[in-house]
């Protein structure tokens, strides 16, 4: 009987612990910090920008990623490790990563460090 009502508890506990975590999703996803697009990119812009840009600055980010570690200590004698670590790493990052599906122009997606 006491197995029974341990595993009772455990359930009730578990079910408790989903219902608070799947209480939490929409707060989370209303989260508004992310600028919206100007315009609703078309299907078309979606699927080139998801089967070809997409892939193509992920390849991009990791390339870019390779030459700035291999160039690093040049970069450092030279004091322009910030301007080589965001050229080389974090524009094909963000390009790739900071923006809508179908966004392929900054004029359609307002990046969070442009100036409006």
């Amino acid at each position: 009987m006491t197995r029974q009502r341990t595993g009772f508890r455990v359930g009730l506990a578990a079910t408790a612990l989903a219902a608070s975590m799947l209480g939490t999703a929409p707060v989370l996803a209303a989260d508004n910090s992310t600028p919206q697009p100007k315009h609703s990119p078309s299907a078309e812009t979606m699927i080139v920008d998801g089967l070809i840009l997409r892939p193509l600055g992920i390849a991009a980010t990791a390339i870019g990623t390779g030459v700035f570690l291999a160039t690093l200590p040049f970069t450092a004698l030279g004091g322009n490790t910030d301007q080589a670590g965001r050229k080389l790493v974090a524009d094909p990052a963000k390009y790739t990563f900071g923006r809508c599906l179908g966004c392929i122009s900054k004029d359609q997606f307002p990046y969070k460090d442009n100036p409006q």
